[in-house]
């Protein structure tokens, strides 16, 4: 499998990312082809504090081409293109060619 990693740092405002997020851009996401399943939520370190980055998302597909493909379709390009609308910064994206255990 491979994953998907987006990374946000802290935005001005938490409370309208958390709420776009998952009321706007999941449903957008879920409409990704190729997409097998996914994860998201606040990061945090190991003690509750403020880690490196304030939000993960982790897309699960069944390659890298799977993952090109599906962010280069339509509905691909519909998610990139509303993450101005709850994020002011480019987010870190990472591809994670996953092992499973």
């Amino acid at each position: 499998m491979s994953k998907l990693i987006v990374l946000y740092k802290k935005p001005a405002d938490p409370a309208q990312f958390d709420k776009h997020f998952r009321a706007v851009h999941v449903p957008l996401v879920q409409k990704l082809p190729g997409l097998r399943g996914f994860s998201f939520g606040p990061a945090s370190t190991l003690d509750g504090g403020e880690g490196a980055f304030f939000w993960t998302f982790i897309g699960t597909f069944d390659s890298l081409k799977a993952i090109n493909e599906a962010l280069a379709s339509p509905a691909g390009q519909d998610v990139v293109a509303d993450i101005p609308n709850y994020y002011a910064e480019t987010p870190t994206i990472l591809y994670l060619d996953s092992t499973e255990g």
